[in-house]
C-alpha cells in the first residue's frame, strides 16, 4: 500500500491483485450425532437432520461460489475417527458434487473421538498440488459432535491452507461440553490456517442459521478481515428501523 498526495489530504491506493482460485474440501462429520433432526421438516413430513443440512448447504454454497468464478473447484471427504476420502478429484461440476452429496451417510455408532490429522495431511499434499497451479486450497469442515473434541498432530509451522469450520451441537448438558469442543476446533483452526480462517457454531437446530453461516464462508480468505471485525450479516431489523427515522 502506497500513499498518494491529494488536494489538502492524503489517500491510499491498494495496488492490483489477481485472488488465485480455489480448491475447496469440505469434510463433513458423519459420526451418529449427524442423524439429529433439525427444527424443520420436508415434504411428507420427514424428519431433516444435520447431516441433511450440511449436504444442503454445500449444495447452497458450490452454486453461489461457482457463479462467483467458475474456476473454483470442490472435493469431498467425511469424518469419522479420522478423515476418508468421498470424491477425491477436484471438479466444477455441479452433477459431480451433487452425487458426491448423495454418497455421505452416517455411521449407525458413535465414532468417538475424531482425529484431524489424516485431514490436515491429506489437505497439505493437495494444498502443495494447488500451488503448483497457482490456485490456493480452502478446507471446510462441518461438525456435529456434542461432548467429543476433536484432536490432531500436526506442525505449527506447516501452515500450508486455510481451515474453516462450521459446528452444530446441542444445548450444553451433563452430558456434552460443546464449549470445550468449540474451543479445540478454533485452536484447531488457528493452527494450520494459511489465511484467516472462520469458524461458526449454533445449538438452535435452524437450518436459517446454518445456510447464513456457509454464505458468510463465500468471502475469498485472501480478501477477508478478521472474524472479530466481521460485521455480517447485517440486521435487516435494525436496517429498516435506521431508514424509518431517517424519512421521517
Amino acid at each position: 500500500m502506497e500513499g498518494v498526495e491529494g488536494q489538502g489530504s492524503s489517500g491510499y491506493t491498494l495496488q492490483p491483485s489477481q485472488l488465485a482460485s480455489e480448491d475447496i474440501l469440505f469434510c463433513v462429520d458423519v459420526d451418529s450425532e449427524s442423524v439429529v433432526e433439525m427444527k424443520v421438516t420436508v415434504a411428507g413430513g420427514r424428519p431433516y437432520s444435520r447431516l441433511d443440512s450440511f449436504k444442503q448447504a454445500i449444495l447452497l454454497f458450490i452454486n453461489a461460489k461457482l457463479t462467483i468464478n467458475p474456476d473454483h473447484r470442490f472435493a469431498f471427504a467425511g469424518l469419522g475417527k479420522s478423515a476418508f476420502w468421498v470424491r477425491k478429484e477436484f471438479t466444477s461440476d455441479i452433477d459431480s458434487a451433487i452425487s458426491a452429496c448423495r454418497g455421505i451417510s452416517a455411521v449407525d455408532s458413535p465414532c468417538g473421538h475424531a482425529d484431524l490429522t489424516q485431514l490436515f495431511r491429506v489437505a497439505a499434499h493437495e494444498a502443495k498440488k494447488s500451488r503448483s497451479q497457482n490456485r490456493t486450497l480452502r478446507v471446510i469442515l462441518l461438525y456435529c459432535r456434542s461432548s467429543i473434541p476433536p484432536q490432531h498432530q500436526w506442525p505449527a509451522t506447516q501452515k500450508l491452507f486455510t481451515l474453516d469450520v462450521v459446528y452444530l451441537h446441542d444445548k450444553p448438558g451433563p452430558d456434552n461440553c460443546p464449549q470445550k469442543v468449540y474451543d479445540a476446533l478454533v485452536e484447531a483452526l488457528e493452527h494450520v490456517s494459511e489465511y484467516e480462517g472462520y469458524i461458526f457454531e449454533s445449538g438452535q437446530g435452524l437450518t436459517r442459521v446454518l445456510f447464513r453461516h456457509i454464505c458468510t464462508l463465500l468471502s475469498h480468505p485472501q480478501q477477508r478481515c478478521v472474524q472479530d471485525d466481521l460485521d455480517i450479516p447485517k440486521s435487516l431489523t435494525k436496517k429498516s428501523v435506521t431508514v424509518d427515522s431517517s424519512t421521517s
